[in-house]
């Protein structure tokens, strides 16, 4: 078993962003070996793509939180953050919320408080613009949207701050398990916008965090100078 994982240990400390344990694929047996390293290092880890079926086949569940909903466990210590949300993560249809907890998890296991706003799409447009003005707020807005995606464009040409666009598999036939929405996301005319694959809040949440680290180590070499 030890000869199937090499952990990245020092990825937080390179570049900010803890390795994940991507659940999909792996035996529950594996899956508890690598929660073993880490426990054995004291390290907090993210899980993501954790089913209830296989968490359920894990012998050792106590020291996980677990959230079936967005599939993802965190090993501990840990806690929810608090403080004023730098994220928003918003969504297009309720549909479209595990890969939007996801994110929020992701977000939540590093720290940071993120604020939700579901069920905004396009098909009735004053929803998402009853939000335009805190949307202004945030450092960066995470769009979760299936179908064709047209939520992207709209958010990207209201807000300032980073926008992230997740594609979901959410959708009729042509939606085609969320290209048609990745497509839309790549070809918007909305300037700076960025994207991420299908389905991956985990992914969009990590950029978001990415920026949120720079802003503090820009912000840290100030707050010293004033004290």
């Amino acid at each position: 078993m030890a000869d199937e994982f090499t952990f990245d240990f020092a990825r937080r400390e390179r570049i900010g962003l803890a390795e994940a344990v991507f659940c999909s694929g792996k035996t529950a047996e594996q899956i508890a070996h690598a929660v073993g390293l880490a426990k054995a290092r004291a390290e907090p880890i993210l899980l993501t793509r954790l089913s209830p079926d296989l968490f359920a086949m894990l012998a050792d569940r106590s020291a996980l939180d677990y959230d079936p909903f967005s599939r993802t466990a965190i090993l501990g210590p840990w806690s929810p953050p608090g403080g004023d949300p730098a994220v928003a993560v918003v969504t297009a249809g309720t549909s479209d919320l595990p890969v939007a907890r996801e994110a929020l998890r992701t977000l939540a296991f590093y720290g940071h408080a993120a604020r939700e706003i579901a069920d905004v799409g396009v098909a009735g447009l004053w929803r998402i613009l009853a939000h335009e003005e805190e949307l202004r707020r945030y450092a960066a807005v995470i769009v979760v949207a299936g179908m064709e995606g047209a939520l992207f464009s709209v958010v990207g040409g209201l807000v300032g701050g980073l926008v992230i666009a997740v594609p979901t598999s959410t959708g009729y036939g042509a939606a085609r398990a969320g290209e048609t929405a990745l497509h839309s996301a790549l070809t918007s005319c909305a300037p700076g916008m960025v994207a991420v694959n299908i389905d991956n809040g985990y992914g969009a949440a990590c950029a978001a965090v990415r920026l949120l680290n720079q802003l503090h180590e820009r912000r840290a070499p100030a707050r010293a100078a004033r004290s």
